[in-house]
């Protein structure tokens, strides 16, 4: 059910059209949550359908002009009770980790070098988020509880590959150089 309130915050930080959101989904939301061109195209029309959002009208009507989306009052609600619902986590999923512990039932063949590869990719997400975080947000910056909500989105982020970058690290010294 994500999905939809991930397009509503989209929208209500700025009108867009559905290309609009799904290149800002690549540059900012996607970093946490990942919407395909198509599963963002199919929400809009089902947020539309329901009351949620609306196409603003175009200046010049013209034949397969991209509409451009903002929310409706009932969009607003709509997320905003979500906002306050309790949600459990949900279990970690990672192909990587299953990958490990089927090694240890049939052999390590290849596994130091894709752990190598994902602390490579690890640490080239850290840097981009802590570019962000330099540029986007100076202490001066993080005056407001938007501000500062948006933030600590950003140092979820960089916790958490700090927390990759580390323990991949640590997993290769204990796997030893082999390979």
């Amino acid at each position: 059910m994500s999905l939809p309130h991930a397009i509503l915050t989209a929208l209500l930080e700025k009108p867009s059209s559905g290309l609009e959101l799904t290149r800002r989904f690549d540059k900012s939301i996607g970093y946490f949550w990942s919407a395909t061109h198509q599963q963002i195209y199919r929400e809009l029309g089902k947020l539309e359908q329901a009351g949620h959002i609306r196409a603003l009208p175009a200046p010049v009507p013209a034949r397969g002009q991209k509409k451009e989306y903002e929310v409706l009052p009932a969009g607003r609600a709509e997320l905003s009770d979500w906002v306050g619902k309790a949600e459990d986590p949900k279990p970690l999923r990672s192909a990587l980790l299953l990958r490990m512990r089927a090694a240890a039932m049939v052999g390590a063949a290849g596994l130091r070098s894709e752990l190598r590869r994902h602390l490579a990719l690890h640490q080239a997400q850290l840097d981009e988020y802590l570019v962000i975080e330099a540029r986007d947000f100076p202490a001066e910056r993080r005056r407001t509880e938007p501000d500062r909500l948006r933030h600590l989105v950003l140092r979820g982020g960089v916790d958490l590959e700090r927390f990759w970058v580390e323990w991949l690290t640590s997993a290769l010294r204990e796997l030893g150089a082999e390979e």
